[in-house]
């Protein structure tokens, strides 16, 4: 009997914990969306890519705060990716989760990282877009299956942003 009540209680604490996080989870994500405007759709023809990327779409966070994830209207979801550069953009298209785009002219820079939420790394694998969504600048990350397109991503896509 006491075992069976310790196992209780070890299950109930486990689900508080889950819940405790999931309550967390959508409070950030609430306060987040009266911060952070609705990431830009992808236009119905962008035309033809000049670079694509597959991998991991790692997080979008606060520019500079790489811990500080951006959790609203789904951005905070992690998973497979498909990165692609267009004259007048760039396409994020995941899998399981909406896929955004940011326009040329809201790219403040891009580079790479060792790190940001949800992944950290000892080299810069990680391929870092810092943009503008209204009054609010953002790093999204992507690692990419081949890393030795990242010197072609940097050099094509300039930041066109107004800092």
């Amino acid at each position: 009997m006491d075992r069976l009540l310790l196992t209780l209680l070890c299950v109930a604490f486990f689900a508080l914990c889950l819940y405790g996080m999931w309550r967390g989870w959508r409070r950030r994500a609430r306060a987040q969306s009266v911060r952070v405007p609705p990431f830009p759709e992808v236009p119905a023809d962008p035309g033809t890519p000049a670079l694509v990327t597959r991998g991991i779409y790692v997080s979008t966070t606060t520019a500079g705060h790489w811990q500080d994830r951006i959790v609203t209207r789904g951005a905070g979801m992690r998973g497979p990716a498909v990165v692609r550069l267009y004259d007048d953009g760039v396409e994020i298209e995941r899998s399981g989760a909406p896929g955004f785009w940011i326009p040329r002219e809201s790219v403040i820079s891009v580079g790479t990282a060792k790190g940001m939420a949800g992944k950290v790394m000892g080299t810069d694998s990680l391929l870092v877009f810092t943009w503008r969504i209204g009054d609010v600048e953002l790093d999204t990350g992507l690692r990419g299956d081949d890393l030795s397109v990242y010197p072609k991503w940097i050099e094509q896509v300039k930041g066109g942003a107004q800092v």
